[in-house]
């Protein structure tokens, strides 16, 4: 059985995930965990793709631009405040921000993240702004 648990969005990151964007660990149950993600205005992320997770994003603020490939499909969407997107399993995927704020997302991932080593760094469209 699990314990429910309630908590606050810290107000510094806690990580940087393997895209550069800034990390700010929410909570997880068995089945996936929730995070909160910046990415600050200007910036483009670098490609990556996940190994064994597949997640949901929420956009909450900003605007910006994700593009998404999957074996053929390949697509560039405009993001902002109430869109929602997925990445399934093995999906390309980078994301830039617009401006003029920073582009924050609320991103459930299923089955919770497992650390290092889940993101596999890839070629994107854009040139990424956030390196190493």
């Amino acid at each position: 059985m699990t314990s429910f648990a309630t908590k606050r969005r810290p107000a510094a990151a806690d990580a940087v995930a393997p895209d550069g964007s800034e990390v700010r660990v929410l909570l997880a149950l068995p089945g996936g965990s929730m995070a909160h993600f910046t990415l600050a205005p200007g910036d483009t992320s670098r490609a990556v793709a996940h190994r064994t997770v597949e997640e949901i994003w929420y956009f909450v603020d900003g605007r910006g631009e994700m593009w998404r490939k999957l074996g053929d499909d390949e697509a560039v969407v405009a993001v902002e405040r109430g869109v929602c997107i997925t990445i399934p399993v093995g999906t390309r995927f980078q994301f830039r921000s617009l401006g003029p704020g920073p582009l924050e997302a609320v991103g459930v991932t299923m089955p919770p993240w497992p650390g290092d080593g889940e993101a596999d760094e890839l070629d994107g469209v854009w040139p990424a702004t956030i390196h190493h």
